[in-house]
């Protein structure tokens, strides 16, 4: 049995709980949160005994042997950092870090450790992106030189720790972003970024005024408290000559929501969101190819249940790990690079 931690018990953490409690091979035995009664009262619910308020604490008892970081933001890479040195297995939800500074730092101890050190990079768990790449890897798309991701909210900042950006980091582009850059990048096969060029706009701010209109609130959400951009976009330049394009907002005045990602290849395209679809030319005809499948649709609980299940098998022996801390690495560089280059009004190029 794999004996597993979990750090922080905010919204994210009960993706991680429930995989662990549905897999036979793991015994949730630890819970650590700073919120002594939220770390009470979930202890009762999951029926765990182990609960620390400090994960210095958590980290002393040698009977765990994995953990899951689920905490905030600016707090990733202190503790992922401090677990791979107490020799546990770390999966540690995105982004990796803040700062590059704090990356590098988790890089090197992953490097160092014999250990298991995984990103949540749960998009490259979907069944709809298991697909694609499966028909990527076959050559069915040819070269793949660009592609677009758009992830954008017209009424959707959770405000509380996520726009504050001294635990959050930013807005949009290191919550929202984070995940399809990642995604984009991993189905490019990880090419080498050349440069980027970015964009941040602050310009409505949490709108809490909007009546009429539920949206996701962050547990300890403050209606007032928001230094965080709206809206992000960029351009990532690749040594294989490929391109990204991505944006992302929080809040902007549009119609609905929209998620959608698009991937150009010399040989047909695909779109992953909001449904999978290849697009071919067949017999001189531009063809739409559907697929008969359950969900053609990223399946949030199905990618964590295959996240954590693939951590664990990771963390027995039996599997390489997928989204590995050099991946959240490489992401920390771009994202930090966007905001750079919004600040300083000019592209970024990478050394």
């Amino acid at each position: 049995m794999l004996k597993v931690g979990v750090i922080g018990l905010g919204s994210i953490s009960e993706h991680h709980i429930n995989p662990y409690l549905n897999n036979d091979e793991v015994e949730l035995v630890a819970l650590c949160d700073i919120n002594e009664q939220r770390l009470k009262d979930k202890g009762q619910q999951y029926n765990v005994q182990k609960l620390y308020s400090d994960h210095r604490e958590l980290l002393k008892d040698d009977a765990i042997d994995a953990v899951s970081i689920c905490t905030w933001n600016n707090s990733h890479a202190e503790i992922a950092e401090a677990c791979l040195k107490a020799g546990k297995h770390v999966l540690v939800e995105k982004p990796l870090s803040i700062t590059l500074e704090e990356a590098a730092k988790v890089k090197k101890a992953a490097e160092e450790s014999n250990k298991v050190a995984q990103v949540g990079f749960v998009r490259r768990f979907g069944n709809n992106t298991k697909l694609l790449k499966e028909f990527i890897d076959s050559g069915e798309l040819g070269k793949l030189y660009y592609a677009k991701a758009s992830i954008l909210r017209r009424l959707g900042n959770p405000g509380g720790w996520f726009s504050d950006k001294e635990r959050s980091g930013g807005g949009p582009l290191i919550d929202l972003g984070v995940h399809v850059i990642d995604l984009c990048w991993y189905l490019m096969g990880k090419p080498k970024p050349v440069s980027v060029s970015g964009n941040t706009y602050s310009k409505l701010g949490n709108r809490n005024n909007i009546k009429n209109l539920d949206f996701y609130k962050a547990a300890d959400y403050d209606p007032i408290k928001n230094d965080v951009e709206d809206l992000a976009n960029v351009l990532i330049r690749f040594d294989n000559g490929a391109s990204l394009f991505v944006d992302v907002s929080f809040t902007l005045h549009m119609k609905k929501d929209e998620t959608s990602i698009k991937l150009y290849g010399d040989q047909g395209g695909a779109e992953i969101e909001p449904e999978l679809l290849l697009v071919k030319e067949m017999n001189n005809r531009i063809t739409n190819i559907d697929f008969q499948i359950d969900n053609k649709a990223f399946d949030f609980r199905q990618a964590f249940h295959s996240e954590v299940n693939h951590f664990v098998d990771c963390c027995l022996g039996r599997s390489e790990v997928l989204a590995p801390i050099s991946d959240g690495y490489e992401i920390m560089k771009i994202l930090n690079a966007v905001y750079e280059s919004a600040e300083s009004k000019r592209e970024i190029y990478f050394t």
